[in-house]
């Protein structure tokens, strides 16, 4: 297939006999960007150039994109360009049972698994009309809390690494093989956790992992101590990060920023407290604010964020209460172990019935929570007869945090575009959904 456009002239070799006269240059490159319609910049200096940052997973936090147009070492405009996974999630999740689409929600913002998994289920159990054991929401709440700071952990480490800072990367990778090996206690596997089942969990959390649960959030606070020790007095660290890519409060809000960047900019919502889920209303945490709205203020956010999550895991440890962590509806619920003897058939055809299209309930939900990245929100449309989505939406923060990028990035050096990045913390995985 012949490429045209900006494609033809920048991405394909060419020898320097090809070149067209020095004088013409300017004339070719203003015909180039006028043949896109996402480029209608303003007419081209003479010494402007087209560079294609990316897709390259290392310096841009996943395959995006850029297309980044520079005066010397100064960026005019960007085009970011994500859909290089072309994972097509919601897709699939027409023709899977909502069971079934749960492994694929690990997928996602794959930097937190567990959040997601809990994500996806709530929106399900609210479809259903399906009230989840106490135990179940304390655990849940615990492991959307673990995973945030195994989330954040990833975002502080790369974002450093990006400006030069090599190793506080060590020092939270570290941390976060700590809490994988958690994860492999709790649910089985370190990565890709699939924890969560419609109405409760996979199976109850262990003495052990109580235990090494309890011995991470100890040592923690030590841990972070010594980070900032070593970042938050670092004058390259400042000069790099402070006033670059700043946006307002009021520009925050009107381009969808939410999470962490958007409380980076001022504005205090986090709906953990705002619209309380799980158990978030019975827990005593606060919701770290900063007004610079720079790259510095969005990782002084973070940072503070995981001491909220340690005071979160605490209290999630200390009030959880017994009794069963899954939902005593056989109709909607997938058998257990206990019961696989006893009541087999029974629960087998009921859970049959829900799941491969005899009659769920018809209808349409939406439900969203605070995860690392921002809004992370489920849409489903339910069709009467049919065990699966008839159309699934998922409204993810990198997707919507990605598209601010331009107004970010433009009139910095090239050298800020990996530092305004890291700072927003994009999955691509989650935006290519």
């Amino acid at each position: 297939m012949k490429t045209v456009g900006i494609e033809a002239e920048y991405n394909q070799p060419i020898s320097t006999s090809d070149l067209p006269p020095k004088e013409k240059q300017p004339q070719i490159l203003r015909a180039l960007l006028e043949q896109d319609p996402y480029l209608k910049f303003e007419d081209p200096l003479e010494h402007d150039m087209v560079l294609n940052m990316g897709p390259s997973h290392p310096a841009t936090h996943g395959v995006l994109r850029l297309l980044v147009r520079l005066d010397g070492e100064t960026v005019i405009s960007v085009v970011p360009e994500v859909g290089y996974l072309h994972r097509g999630y919601e897709k699939i999740a027409e023709n899977e049972t909502y069971h079934e689409f749960i492994t694929h929600t690990d997928r996602l913002d794959y930097l937190q698994p567990l959040h997601n998994n809990v994500a996806y289920i709530l929106a399900v159990e609210k479809l259903l009309g399906l009230e989840v054991p106490p135990r179940a929401q304390y655990l849940r709440t615990l492991i959307s809390e673990l995973a945030r700071i195994s989330s954040h952990l990833v975002a502080m480490g790369v974002m450093t690494m990006d400006v030069g800072a090599m190793t506080l990367l060590l020092w939270c990778f570290r941390e976060r093989e700590k809490l994988y090996d958690i994860f492999d206690l709790i649910a089985g596997a370190r990565f890709t956790t699939s924890y969560t089942r419609i109405g409760g969990l996979a199976q109850d959390i262990s003495d052990e992992s109580i235990a090494a649960v309890k011995a991470f959030i100890d040592q923690f606070p030590d841990r972070l101590e010594e980070a900032e020790r070593l970042i938050n007095r670092n004058r390259i660290f400042f000069d790099r990060c402070r006033g670059v890519g700043v946006i307002s409060k009021e520009d925050a809000l009107a381009w969808g920023f939410t999470g962490p960047n958007l409380r980076g900019s001022g504005v205090d919502h986090d709906l953990r407290k705002d619209r309380p889920y799980l158990v978030y209303d019975q827990m005593d945490f606060d919701v770290p604010i900063e007004t610079e709205g720079d790259a510095l203020a969005r990782y002084y956010v973070r940072l503070a964020e995981l001491r909220e999550s340690i005071k979160i895991v605490q209290q999630c440890l200390e009030k959880m209460p017994k009794g069963p962590i899954h939902a005593d509806d056989p109709k909607k619920v997938l058998p257990r172990k206990e019961e696989v003897y006893t009541r087999m058939e029974e629960l087998i055809h009921d859970f049959m019935i829900v799941n491969f299209g005899v009659n769920p309930p018809a209808g349409e939900v939406y439900h969203a929570v605070e995860s690392s990245k921002g809004h992370l929100g489920f849409y489903i449309v339910s069709k009467e007869g049919e065990g699966h989505p008839w159309r699934l939406k998922i409204r993810s923060p990198s997707f919507c945090n990605i598209q601010v990028l331009p107004k970010l990035i433009k009139g910095h050096l090239l050298s800020d575009i990996v530092t305004i990045i890291g700072s927003i913390d994009p999955v691509l995985g989650e935006a290519d959904k």
